[in-house]
C-alpha cells in the first residue's frame, strides 16, 4: 500500500514542476519587445530603447498643487541627470484636457525624457519626431518614468500630455 502511494504523489509533482516551469517560461516570453523596421521611415530618424526604468511610487501624489507647491514637485519628481538638460516643463491638466509642446533643437544623441505625473488617475504622455512616435506612455500618478531616446539628427521632439481627470504633469528632456 505503502508504494502505491508513492506511485501517485509522484505524478502530480512532476504535473506541478511542469506548470511552474511553464508559468516561469511564459512570463519571461511576456516581458519582451519585438520591433519592426518600416522602410517608410522619415529622414531624421530615432529609436527607444526597451530598457525604460519605473522610479517608485510616492502615494502622498495623489492631490494635485499649483504654484511654488508644483515647481518643487516637478523639481522633485525629475531627478538631475547627469547630462545636460535641453528642455523641461511641468503644469496642471483639468479633466479631459491635453497640452502639446515642443522642445528646442536637439542636436543628434542620446537622450532621457523624464515623466512624471500626480493625481488620482493616469496621464497619457506622447513624444513624437515627425509624428513617429518615440514614446506613447499612459503612466499612473504618483509615479515617474524615464525613457531613452536616439536621435540620428538634430531634431525638435513634441510632446503632448492628457489626462481624463485633475492631474500635475512634469517632464525633462536631457542629453546622455
Amino acid at each position: 500500500m505503502g508504494s502505491k502511494a508513492a506511485c501517485s504523489v509522484l505524478p502530480r509533482r512532476l504535473a506541478r514542476s511542469a506548470v511552474v516551469l511553464l508559468v516561469v517560461l511564459c512570463g519571461g516570453v511576456a516581458g519582451c519587445e519585438y520591433t519592426y523596421e518600416d522602410s517608410g521611415r522619415p529622414e531624421a530618424t530615432a529609436t527607444s530603447t526597451a530598457g525604460n526604468v519605473a522610479l517608485p511610487p510616492d502615494p502622498a501624489l495623489e492631490e494635485t498643487v499649483s504654484g511654488e507647491a508644483l515647481e518643487e514637485w516637478a523639481k522633485a519628481a525629475l531627478p538631475e541627470s547627469q547630462g545636460q538638460s535641453f528642455y523641461s516643463s511641468s503644469g496642471y491638466l483639468n479633466p479631459g484636457e491635453s497640452k502639446s509642446e515642443q522642445t528646442v533643437q536637439l542636436p543628434a544623441g542620446t537622450y532621457a525624457v523624464t515623466l512624471a505625473c500626480r493625481g488620482t488617475r493616469r496621464v497619457s504622455f506622447d513624444v513624437t519626431l515627425n509624428e513617429v512616435a518615440l514614446v506613447d506612455l499612459t503612466l499612473g500618478c504618483a509615479n515617474a518614468r524615464v525613457s531613452v531616446v536616439q536621435l540620428e539628427k538634430d531634431a525638435v521632439l513634441s510632446i503632448r500630455v492628457g489626462s481624463r481627470s485633475d492631474a500635475n504633469f512634469a517632464y525633462r528632456v536631457s542629453r546622455l
